[in-house]
């Protein structure tokens, strides 16, 4: 029965019939629940094709299934929980009114739910929300802790500026410093006279080996006849005395 309840269900679902009432859609204050026409001149009661289908009983549903929810059951409204004790979870689900209070709610749903039966309009209720409070205990209650403060996000550091090449000249590389001389040991006491005999040998020889080099002033050149003219021409020429330049009358001293 199952399987056939399922096909017949497809079955009113592939008609798609739906019924809107005429002119819904020329004002806004019209809405679209069906409502019989009743106009004398009135195309949708003439059953013109373009003005909408009206109801007739070859659209309705195989009785079977006439009257049952989508899901393949019979919905009945519950209002308390008395109302749950005469439904069979076979074939009835269970849709909560929308009226009752959460507490209520709570309780209705839960004792359905145990028995088995569908709730079609299910919410997910805190427990502890509608159990009764216990009464208060009289110790003192601590203060909830002071939430600490967020942490501020860290901004990513800016990348540091490339340095620009300086103008000013490089400075030059400091010499190295040159090696210390290895400072020659002094010779003793006693090879200091040896060393000084030895010195005085050597220097007749050396003298004697230098020959002093003449002076190219100190030889003799050969007088010339060219010189010998110039000097006569001197000679002939009379010795003529400087002349007196005229006095200004100003003593060179002053």
């Amino acid at each position: 029965m199952a399987d056939e309840i399922r096909r017949l269900l497809r079955v009113r679902t592939r008609k798609g019939a739906t019924f809107k009432r005429d002119g819904f859609g020329k004002k806004k204050q019209l809405s679209g629940s069906w409502r019989k026409p009743r106009g004398q001149h009135n195309k949708q009661r003439e059953q013109k094709k373009a003005k909408g289908a009206l109801p007739k009983p070859g659209f309705g549903s195989p009785i079977a299934v006439r009257g049952m929810h989508p899901s393949g059951y019979y919905e009945v409204l519950v209002f308390t929980l008395d109302d749950l004790e005469s439904l069979n979870p076979k074939t009835h689900a269970v849709r909560i009114a929308a009226k009752v209070g959460g507490r209520k709610r709570g309780s209705i749903q839960e004792k359905a739910l145990s028995a088995g039966l569908k709730v079609l309009n299910v919410k997910e209720l805190p427990s502890a929300k509608y159990v009764q409070p216990e009464p208060a205990k009289k110790a003192k209650e601590e203060k909830p802790k002071p939430k600490p403060a967020p942490k501020k996000k860290e901004k990513p550091a800016r990348k540091a500026k490339e340095e620009k090449p300086s103008r000013e000249p490089e400075q030059k590389a400091k010499p190295k410093p040159e090696p210390k001389k290895k400072v020659k040991a002094e010779p003793s006491a006693e090879e200091k006279p040896k060393k000084a005999e030895k010195q005085k040998a050597q220097k007749p020889e050396a003298e004697a080996k230098k020959e002093p080099k003449l002076k190219k002033s100190s030889k003799k050149k050969p007088e010339s006849a060219k010189g010998t003219t110039a000097k006569a021409k001197a000679a002939s020429k009379p010795a003529t005395k400087p002349r007196k330049k005229a006095g200004t009358g100003v003593k060179d001293n002053e």
